[in-house]
């Protein structure tokens, strides 16, 4: 399905599920009143992606690669997400998930190295970057009342990166060569967190959440950030609309065998939520 019918799929789909949660009857359940959750976002982050990858072979360092500006990829786009959560007495437990697919062809500004080839200035490329997100917790609720939820949390973000550049390279006087580069990145990194829920009306209630890594494990460093601040309406006991605003910042170093190199990826920006609780 082209990316402009997805997003017009996912305005609709958005659309026809808040008509049908505004006709139904107001209601003063709370999500902290529930056991078990999952809620639906549309995220549309601001996106700034960097990329170095250089092969253990070569002389040349990898450029350092802005993917928004060096290779035209969007630097904003619908993120479809889920979050899926339980609550068993003060342990909660919580998924997510969230993908980002870019691609997009440009005529270079500059000459960039990959992986050990050179791309040079004014040559013709396509490129892509996919990165599937999985955020897996668990949390003890040191503070849980009916109109407050706050505790810590152990986690671990596991995220598929894959970068890849096809192109024109300098060839002989004649006709240009072509090299297409590919590389993937799954890096499982640990969090420590904290958490929190609070009734602030009748039918409102803020949340918020923040998980922060920084350490090395085995070919990977890292540093990572995530954070999310946002206020839900309950329209009946188990249904929810809602606002939020997302962070998320990598930092991933890579040391394997046959290349090294780093990748900087940052997402910024806000989500509209449906959420259904029981």
């Amino acid at each position: 399905m082209p990316r402009k019918t997805q997003k017009r799929a996912l305005f609709g789909s958005g659309s026809a599920i808040a008509l049908a949660m505004l006709a139904a009857p107001q209601a003063s359940g709370q999500s902290l009143d529930n056991d078990y959750w999952i809620n639906v976002q549309a995220y549309y982050p601001k996106v700034d992606t960097n990329v170095r990858v250089t092969a253990d072979i070569a002389d040349t360092i990898g450029t350092d690669i802005d993917l928004e500006r060096d290779l035209s990829l969007d630097d904003r786009d619908i993120l479809p997400a889920v979050t899926i959560g339980s609550r068993f007495g003060k342990i909660v437990v919580g998924f997510d998930f969230y993908k980002l697919n870019r691609d997009g062809v440009v005529e270079l500004g500059r000459d960039i190295n990959f992986d050990d080839v050179t791309f040079p200035l004014n040559a013709r490329v396509e490129s892509g970057f996919d990165s599937d997100v999985y955020r897996l917790t668990v949390g003890y609720s040191f503070i849980q009342r009916t109109d407050l939820e706050v505790g810590a949390a152990l986690g671990l973000h596991a995220t598929d990166f894959t970068v890849s550049i096809s192109g024109e390279i300098a060839g002989n006087e004649f006709e240009a060569e072509s090299e297409a580069r590919r590389r993937s990145i799954l890096a499982p990194l640990p969090t420590v967190g904290l958490y929190g829920t609070w009734r602030i009306g009748r039918n409102f209630e803020a949340n918020g959440r923040v998980d922060y890594l920084s350490l090395t494990i085995d070919d990977y460093d890292g540093e990572l950030i995530n954070a999310q601040a946002g206020i839900n309406y309950s329209i009946t006991r188990n249904i929810a609309i809602g606002a939020a605003y997302r962070y998320v910042r990598y930092r991933i170093g890579v040391d394997k065998e046959l290349w090294n190199g780093r990748m900087m990826y940052e997402l910024n920006g806000p989500a509209l939520i449906a959420q259904a609780s029981f």
